[in-house]
């Protein structure tokens, strides 16, 4: 994979009208064959998004979507509304074809640029 490769989620099952935070599903990254030498199916990833649908001028959001929940800084949250909007998502890896890798559960939907992806380490 060349510095200019993209990567970008696809095949998601969160589409962009009818998302929710809670529900995190599977989705694939594509990528160049090298850049994924030695990873394998079962292995535990760390993807790095860029929220491109995130308005970066929300500083503050009720949880959640929910007007009942308080007012709350993005950086107490969730939300996809930040002033660097990045995700940040632990997968694993369920299968490998080529140039894709098959992954979940992942929150983000179809077209997410995909940033970086980096092994992750053992949570002890």
């Amino acid at each position: 994979m060349t510095a200019s490769a993209r990567a970008t989620i696809t095949k998601s099952l969160i589409s962009a009208r009818n998302r929710s935070q809670d529900t995190p599903s599977g989705g694939a990254i594509q990528s160049g064959v090298s850049a994924l030498m030695r990873i394998a199916t079962g292995d535990e990833l760390i993807v790095i998004t860029w929220l491109d649908r995130a308005d970066r001028s929300v500083l503050q959001v009720h949880p959640q979507g929910n007007p009942k929940n308080p007012l709350t800084g993005v950086f107490a949250t969730r939300s996809p509304h930040r002033p660097n909007p990045l995700g940040i998502h632990r997968v694993k890896v369920a299968s490998i074809d080529g140039t894709t890798l098959r992954i979940g559960p992942i929150e983000a939907i179809d077209g997410t640029p995909v940033v970086d992806v980096k092994i992750a380490l053992d949570r002890s």
